[in-house]
């Protein structure tokens, strides 16, 4: 067996380990839990599925090696309301350095909206009013060292903010990505079967800290002259952020002069929930010189047991001007069970 074949052996095994409903763990364990929403227009619509997959900056989030196959600058712009009014979006710019790699920019940030200020004395509210909100800034970097083999990665600084109390933490992304050239219908080895492995935000662990928790404590209540309403604080616990491991495979088998299929599959190991496989399916249809339509969907969290996720559909058009430029409009669309829907919207300009 060749050494690549046993590469997609054991890949395939890994997938096929995941098979069969899997119990939640060490569910709540995390924080910073917004670095596992999901970020990209055309990743959400096909299910998440998008370790292997190159193509926009938008690769940064799923795994930073897909950067280093950035063939011109480009500025991403994703808007994605969550759940409970929850309002994210993401902005990515990227720039490919010949010779030397290519870097991006991003910045994830999330708003939670504005909140009562509530007491045990008050719980009806003291008039006042909070709005938490996170943010993650990453500067990355990939390199394709040769034709098939690309690997990148990402330095990040998250930030969490509620009322008066803050946290930060500093965290690192690493991946790779190898064009196989295996099973290529057109015999170019850029068109063969693509394998991605990536790991997101291990770093340090999040303690929140803030005058909100300072309390006047008197320790000794029954005696006199002692000191009243002394300042004590409470030491809260760190915790760790929400560590991904993903690895998967993406094939086009369908390629002709109109357009292409684009198959993906990522197995997922998250450090606080089982294991679970994502599916994606992406057609481009070339209408003209000038244009690609893209029609999408995908299925997250295969075999977990009790997941909320299901089908997640979308599309886009891509619009080539002079001077080897593109304009891109992505629309994602995401069932998940009783918590609702989400929507994103994704604009790309390449410079």
């Amino acid at each position: 067996m060749r050494r690549l074949d046993r590469v997609l052996f054991l890949l395939f095994l890994s997938i096929s380990g995941i098979v069969g409903a899997q119990k939640p763990m060490r569910v709540g364990t995390t924080t910073a839990n917004f670095l596992e929403y999901g970020y990209g227009s055309a990743a959400c619509a096909m299910g998440d599925a998008y370790v292997s997959m190159t193509g926009d900056v938008s690769c940064v989030y799923w795994n930073p090696a897909g950067l280093g196959y950035l063939e011109r600058g480009e500025a991403l712009f994703s808007y994605q309301p969550w759940i409970v009014g929850i309002k994210t979006s993401f902005v990515s710019v990227g720039i490919p350095l010949q010779r030397i790699g290519a870097f991006a920019f991003n910045v994830i940030s999330v708003n939670y909206g504005e909140m009562d200020v509530t007491t045990v004395s008050r719980p009806e509210g003291t008039g006042e009013k909070f709005s938490p909100s996170d943010v993650a800034v990453s500067i990355s970097y990939a390199r394709k060292i040769t034709n098939w083999f690309a690997f990148g990665s990402s330095f990040k600084y998250i930030a969490s903010n509620i009322l008066h109390m803050k946290a930060s933490a500093m965290a690192v992304d690493l991946g790779v990505i190898i064009n196989t050239g295996f099973y290529s219908v057109t015999g170019r080895k850029e068109d063969g079967l693509n394998i991605g492995m990536s790991i997101s935000n291990f770093g340090t662990k999040m303690r929140y800290d803030g005058i909100d928790l300072l309390r006047l404590i008197d320790i000794l209540k029954d005696e006199e002259g002692n000191y009243a309403n002394v300042k004590g604080k409470f030491a809260l616990e760190a915790w760790e952020l929400p560590v991904i491991f993903r690895l998967g495979i993406s094939a086009k088998p369908i390629i002709n002069r109109l357009g292409e299929i684009v198959l993906s599959v990522d197995a997922i190991h998250p450090n606080n929930n089982c294991e679970y496989v994502n599916m994606g399916v992406q057609y481009s249809f070339r209408f003209s010189t000038t244009g690609t339509l893209y029609l999408r969907a995908g299925y997250k969290a295969l075999f977990m047991e009790n997941s909320q996720y299901s089908m997640s559909y979308g599309g886009g058009i891509k619009l080539n001007f002079l001077g080897n430029r593109e304009f891109r409009i992505n629309y994602s669309f995401r069932d998940i069970g009783i918590l609702g829907n989400t929507s994103t919207y994704e604009m790309i300009i390449s410079f």
